[in-house]
């Protein structure tokens, strides 16, 4: 084992107390008072200089230390979800319809435990800015904290993120470079008919019909405009219409999500929609109003970053639990407006399997493995020792030895 994940592991139990207050008390996005309160007192307490507020919420601690130039930055997300827990725990949420249930209190509890060993034993010179983000969860807090001058108040020569999954082994740390999550965009579609007598549709222009096809044909997008060996996802996940049987109503609404890992397709899904849509609607004489909302990017991981963050996984737990070229996964991350602005890399960590910790996220069920937060805060610790050095730090890491079974 290697010694900073021993160390690490002898003061977990103070940060699984802190990772349980959190998830008993969780909060939604641009609401974490409570969680940054936490934070900011912990992080002030040991000696970093701390701001609070950034971006409605957001807290950032910086801690310099020697003479070094280079800048890191490493993030967690603090917010919760508006869903009710289903967990029985005895921590389990005190707020009825929030709970944690992507295991945000997890990744804020390991980044303290590694704020507090860094502030004790640093063994790095340079420029450390930990970065506490809130409303990850669809509202864009890091877009909104860069806004705030986040990279011109804590300029960083590269960042990271690590985010838990779910159906993999506790603490397996996977990581891909290139695209590694996808975009996520949110499509409006508003169909506006002539209503009538469902008795005489001949007198109507009937948008439900027009809907109907519509969800057919943008099927055929993915299928027959979409390159085979790109990803891509349309996925009608609303369909508003009418409220009685014999009454053709006047509108129809659909609400698309639209996802892909490559910048050029996404622009392409946006074409064809929008292109698809206009025909079809005509073709039933009805009009369509498209509400195009572009929401987080494709989140991309730089090679040189990614290397060095696979390097520092390997030294930390072998190659037996790493991957350093894990497939892709198709949901979004708003730290991908990050990474646009600054090169750097996010990984994740296994949750669990099965009934251990394989609980889905997103789900009532849900809760982070406590058993991550000494695994995640000492790769956070060596990875900040490897990175903030005097001298260009080495990357030697390769995929064929990164992916040696466990």
């Amino acid at each position: 084992m290697h010694p900073l994940l021993e160390t690490l592991q002898d003061s977990a139990e103070a940060f699984v107390a802190i990772r349980r207050d959190i998830h008993r008390h969780p909060e939604l996005g641009f609401e974490e008072h409570r969680t940054s309160d936490i934070v900011a007192s912990l992080l002030a307490e040991w000696g970093y200089e701390v701001e609070r507020g950034l971006g409605t919420t957001g807290v950032v601690g910086r801690l310099r230390r020697g003479s070094g130039g280079r800048r890191l930055g490493i993030r967690a997300d603090m917010d919760a979800l508006p869903m009710a827990e289903a967990t029985g725990l005895p921590y389990a949420s005190c707020h009825p319809g929030v709970m944690h249930a992507c295991g945000h209190d997890g990744h804020t509890a390991m980044l303290l435990c590694a704020a507090r060993h860094l502030a004790r034993h640093a063994r790095f010179s340079g420029t450390l800015n930990l970065i506490f983000q809130p409303a990850e969860e669809g509202l864009g807090g890091a877009k909104r904290m860069m806004e705030a001058g986040l990279f011109d108040k804590y300029p960083c020569d590269a960042i990271f993120a690590m985010h838990n999954v779910p159906g993999t082994a506790p603490g397996r740390l996977l990581l891909r470079q290139g695209a590694a999550q996808a975009s996520a965009d949110n499509v409006t579609i508003t169909l506006a008919g002539i209503g009538g007598h469902a008795a005489f549709p001949h007198n109507a222009a009937d948008p439900v019909v027009a809907g109907a096809s519509i969800v057919m044909a943008l099927q055929s997008i993915v299928a027959r405009n979409v390159d085979p060996l790109q990803t891509a996802v349309v996925t009608v996940g609303a369909f508003q219409a009418g409220t009685v049987s014999n009454i053709i109503p006047a509108q129809a609404v659909l609400r698309l999500s639209v996802r892909a890992l490559d910048r050029g397709v996404r622009d392409q899904l946006e074409q064809r929609i929008r292109a698809l849509v206009a025909a079809q609607a005509q073709s039933y004489g009805v009009t369509a109003r498209i509400d195009y909302e572009r929401g987080y990017p494709v989140l991309v991981n730089t090679p040189a970053e990614t290397a060095l963050a696979g390097q520092v996984a390997l030294e930390l737990l072998g190659p037996g639990h790493v991957d350093c070229q894990a497939p892709p996964i198709a949901a979004s991350e708003d730290f991908a407006f990050m990474l646009d602005a600054v090169p750097g890399c996010y990984l994740w960590i296994g949750n669990g399997e099965g009934a251990e910790g394989g609980c889905m996220v997103h789900n009532p069920g849900y809760d982070f493995n406590d058993g991550n937060i000494p695994v995640g805060a000492a790769y956070w610790a060596l990875l900040c020792e490897r990175f903030l050095v005097d001298q260009p730090w080495p990357v030697h890491v390769t995929n064929a030895a990164a992916r040696t079974p466990a």
